[in-house]
């Protein structure tokens, strides 16, 4: 197996124990403002609003509202703020004793359609989610990095479900619940490049999605306490996604011991992989994360 070499790095293939991610106040080396987002094309000059885009799919669920949202997307009609990447730290120690840092790059909020002053975060099913972390250069997070978001975020919403029901699905009961989560963060002040956590459930980046094709996992929504309310789960099949649902991108850029390199790397190296996958390794991620949506 391929183990990723830099200075400070002794005996990758040795056992590694992590420890509570480092809080987000902690000064940190690294910059996640290095043209990460470069794949992300130019918002255009008459991208439609969010508001405008959600009159489109007012009527649709599904397949179909995922359709027109990720051809906005991919375009380009994604708010400014959120190709402002945030390091989220985490940090593990060698079995000899050495220290290892490894941080990873996130969009501070979940993907939203729009532009900074009239934008909707947007719930999506992994094969549209698959598709757009793909194209972008980034990867979907894991539970692990669901868990050290939250842990890091310097704005934390309160989780707030709605009744659940066949309307879950609906895209007004998606922009009932994004005028719920503005309305807590208008108490925030102004926190759109500031990381915030806790108003969804992610859709997430797992070796269980091998195992469970045609399924899309779940996970996170986190109580005030850091627990989720959502344990990891693939019930749902792949297509489905309702209002608690949120999109987080990771950049493949990210840093072990200050030095870039490709999150795809990290994932296989059975040393630091444990440090933001609970489960070990996952092997040829780029080939996991495209056969998500290319079946």
């Amino acid at each position: 197996m391929k183990m990723i070499a830099s200075a400070g790095l002794l005996a990758l293939g040795a056992v590694w124990m992590t420890v509570p991610a480092v809080h987000a106040s902690t000064k940190l080396s690294v910059s996640c403002a290095q043209g990460l987002t470069a794949k992300i094309p130019a918002r255009p000059a008459k991208a439609e609003t969010g508001s405008a885009v959600m009159r489109q799919v007012m009527n649709l669920s599904g397949e179909m509202r995922d359709a027109v949202v990720t051809r906005q997307v991919l375009s380009g009609n994604v708010p400014t703020f959120l190709r402002g990447l945030t390091p989220v730290t985490f940090t593990g120690t060698e079995a000899n004793g050495a220290a290892v840092r490894v941080t990873i790059c996130v969009t501070p909020d979940y993907l939203s359609v729009g532009s900074n002053t009239d934008f909707v975060r947007v719930p999506l099913g992994l094969p549209s989610a698959a598709r757009i972390a793909d194209d972008f250069g980034f990867f979907l997070p894991t539970p692990k990095m669901v868990d050290a978001i939250y842990a890091q975020a310097k704005v934390r919403l309160v989780a707030s479900p709605m009744p659940a029901g066949d309307q879950m699905r609906s895209t007004a009961y998606l922009l009932r619940h994004n005028q719920t989560v503005e309305e807590q963060l208008a108490t925030f002040g102004n926190t759109l490049d500031e990381l915030t956590a806790g108003e969804k459930k992610d859709v997430v980046f797992t070796e269980r999605l091998r195992t469970h094709p045609g399924k899309v996992a779940i996970y996170g929504w986190q109580r005030t306490n850091g627990l989720p309310i959502q344990p990891l789960s693939t019930v749902h099949g792949a297509f489905y996604a309702d209002y608690s649902h949120g999109i987080r991108l990771v950049s493949n850029t990210a840093f072990v011991n200050g030095q870039p390199h490709p999150l795809s790397e990290i994932f296989q190296d059975s040393g630091l992989a444990r440090i933001i996958s609970a489960e070990g390794t996952i092997e040829h991620p780029h080939q996991l994360l495209a056969s998500l949506y290319s079946n």
